[in-house]
C-alpha cells in the first residue's frame, strides 16, 4: 500500500479519534471510574496535593521512582463536549519534589500462606491454639511470720542469716508446693517380697468354640443398700499369672426384688487347683446357686427380716444340695470324676431393708468368715462338730449311722459235735468286686446368721485370702488399719488392699467386704 492509502487506517484506529457510536448516558461503570480518577488526581496541569509522596522517597513496600498516578496521562473525559480529533492529550508535568518526610516504620512482611490468593489479606494472629499444659495440683502453704522484736533492754540475738535476708513484707506470703496425685497403696507384707512379679504376665490359652469360657484376670464390683456398703473383688493369683493359667475363683453379685424387699446375693466359689476345668465348675456353682435363690427370693427375704433362722437354714441347705447335684451331673456328662468337677461355695445374703441388720452366711467348703469390730479381727467361721460325735437321724452330708448288730445265728453243731446240716462241698459264689475307691464323705453345710453393729466390717474370703489372713498376722493388722476408718474405701483402693502380697501365698484371692454405717 502507499502512504496515502494507509492514512485511512490511521484515522480509523487512532486512539484520539472520537467514537462514531451513538452517545450513551453517563451512568456506566467506566463513567464512574473516570469521575473517581479525576476527583483523586485533580485537573490536568494543576498543582499536586500535599499528600503526594515524592519520587525520591524510598518506601519499604514500593520501589523508588515517579508516582505512576502522577506520570500517567489524564484520562479522557466522557463529557458530551466534542474533542478535536487532531489535538493529542497534553502530558502532565511531574510534580515538583518537596521536602522528604520521615519514612514510616517498615511493616514486617508476612510469609504467604499456601493456598491463599495474592489479594487476600494475610492473617497476623495464630492459626492454631495449643491445649493448655496440665499442671500438677498445688497446695498453698502459709509462710510462718517472723518472731517479734525483742523488748528494750534485751540484746537481740545475732543471726547472720537473718541479717542477710531481705526485709519481710507486711503480709504473710504463700508458697505453692506441687503435690503428686495420690494413688492406691500396694506392696507386700512380711520379711521379704514374693518371688513372682506383682502384675499379670501370661494370659490363659483360648481355643475356638470355647471363647465364652474365657475368664478375666480381675473382677471388681460394689454397691450400697440400706445401711451397708459392699465391695467385692476376685483376682488371679501370682502363680496362675506367671504360668498363664485361668483364674479358678468365681465371683457373682446379684440383686433380686425391689425396694425394701430386695435381697442381695454374693456368691464366691473356688475350684480345685489340680482340676483342669476348675474355673468352669466354680462359675457353674455360682450361677446355679444364684438361679435357685432368685426363684425363692421373696420367701427368703421375708424369713431374713422376720428372723426365722430355722426356716432359713433348712431352705438354704436344700438349695445348696441341688446346686451340688447339678455339679455331679455335669461331671458325668464330661466324663470326669466327681472330685475333678467341684468347687467350694460360700455365699452372703444382705437385705436391702435399712431397718434389718441381719447378715446370713451359708455354703460348703473351705474359706473364711471374719469380722472387724473395734479395730480387731474376729474369726466367726461356723464350727463343725467331729464326725464321731454326730448322733441322731441321718443328715445329708454326714453319712448314715453305723448298722445295728445282726441277730445271733443258729448253732451249726450239737454239744456232742454232731452237725445239724450236711456239707455238700458246694463253693460259695464270691461277692461283688468294687474296683473304684470309696468316695470321700461330703463336705458339711455351714450356716450362720448374725446381727451387725454400727461400724462393723464383715469379710467373706476364699481359701486364697483366708489362709494368709490366719497365717500372716501382718496382713490382718495392715487391713485392720486401712479399714478401721469411718468411710469405706473406693473400688480402686479396695482392690489395692486385697492385693497386698505375702510370701508363700500365691493362690487366687476373692474377698467380699461389707461396711456397716
Amino acid at each position: 500500500m502507499t502512504q496515502q492509502g494507509d492514512s485511512w487506517w490511521d484515522k480509523l484506529y487512532d486512539e484520539s479519534a472520537p467514537d462514531t457510536a451513538p452517545t450513551v448516558s453517563g451512568d456506566t461503570l467506566d463513567d464512574h471510574f473516570d469521575t473517581a480518577t479525576r476527583a483523586t488526581t485533580g485537573p490536568p496541569g494543576g498543582s499536586p496535593p500535599d499528600s503526594v509522596i515524592p519520587t525520591d522517597a524510598k518506601s519499604p513496600t514500593r520501589p523508588a521512582g515517579p508516582d505512576p498516578r502522577a506520570a500517567a496521562p489524564a484520562p479522557k473525559s466522557t463529557a458530551p463536549e466534542p474533542v478535536p480529533p487532531t489535538a493529542p492529550p497534553t502530558p502532565v508535568a511531574p510534580p515538583t519534589p518537596t521536602a522528604a518526610p520521615v519514612p514510616p516504620a517498615p511493616v514486617p512482611s508476612v510469609p504467604p500462606v499456601p493456598g491463599r490468593a495474592p489479594w487476600e489479606a494475610a492473617e497476623t494472629g495464630p492459626r492454631t491454639f495449643p491445649a493448655p499444659p496440665v499442671e500438677a495440683p498445688t497446695v498453698q502453704v502459709p509462710v510462718p511470720p517472723d518472731p517479734p522484736e525483742p523488748e528494750k533492754g534485751q540484746e537481740p540475738e545475732k543471726d547472720q542469716e537473718r541479717e542477710q535476708s531481705p526485709a519481710a513484707p507486711d503480709h504473710a506470703p504463700t508458697v505453692q508446693v506441687a503435690v503428686p496425685v495420690p494413688r492406691p497403696r500396694t506392696g507386700f507384707v512380711g520379711s521379704r517380697p514374693p518371688t513372682y512379679e506383682p502384675e499379670p504376665t501370661a494370659l490363659p490359652v483360648a481355643r475356638p468354640g470355647e471363647l465364652a469360657d474365657v475368664v478375666a484376670d480381675t473382677v471388681l464390683d460394689g454397691a450400697r443398700y440400706g445401711t451397708c456398703t459392699l465391695r467385692a473383688v476376685s483376682a488371679r493369683g501370682d502363680s496362675a499369672r506367671f504360668r498363664g493359667e485361668p483364674r479358678r475363683d468365681a465371683l457373682l453379685t446379684a440383686r433380686f426384688g425391689h425396694d425394701e424387699a430386695a435381697l442381695v446375693l454374693v456368691a464366691v466359689a473356688a475350684g480345685s487347683r489340680a482340676a483342669e476345668d476348675a474355673h468352669l465348675a466354680a462359675a457353674d456353682a455360682c450361677r446355679w446357686i444364684a438361679e435357685a435363690v432368685c426363684r425363692s427370693h421373696s420367701r427368703l427375704s421375708e424369713d431374713v427380716r422376720s428372723g426365722r433362722r430355722g426356716d432359713l437354714k433348712s431352705g438354704l441347705h436344700r438349695l445348696t444340695d441341688r446346686t451340688y447335684g447339678k455339679l455331679r451331673a455335669r461331671a458325668t456328662e464330661r466324663g470326669l470324676a466327681l472330685d475333678e468337677y467341684t468347687a467350694s461355695l460360700r455365699c452372703l445374703l444382705l437385705p436391702a431393708d435399712p431397718d434389718c441388720r441381719t447378715r446370713v452366711f451359708f455354703g460348703v467348703g473351705g474359706g473364711g468368715l471374719f469380722r472387724l469390730r473395734d479395730g480387731a479381727w474376729q474369726d466367726i467361721e461356723p464350727l463343725l462338730p467331729e464326725r464321731t460325735a454326730v448322733t441322731g437321724a441321718p443328715v445329708v452330708g454326714f453319712g448314715s449311722p453305723p448298722a445295728a448288730p445282726s441277730a445271733p445265728s443258729a448253732p451249726e453243731a450239737t454239744e456232742d459235735g454232731d452237725r445239724l446240716t450236711m456239707d455238700l462241698g458246694i463253693t460259695t459264689a464270691p461277692g461283688p468286686l468294687v474296683e473304684e475307691p470309696v468316695p470321700p464323705p461330703a463336705e458339711p453345710f455351714r450356716f450362720r446368721a448374725s446381727v451387725a453393729r454400727s461400724g462393723d466390717t464383715l469379710l467373706l474370703a476364699s481359701p486364697g485370702l483366708a489362709e494368709p489372713m490366719r497365717g500372716e498376722p501382718d496382713l490382718a493388722r495392715e487391713l485392720a488399719d486401712r479399714w478401721a476408718g469411718a468411710e469405706p474405701p473406693g473400688l480402686a483402693a479396695f482392690l489395692a488392699d486385697t492385693q497386698l502380697r505375702v510370701t508363700g501365698y500365691a493362690d487366687d484371692r476373692t474377698g467380699v467386704a461389707v461396711w456397716e454405717a
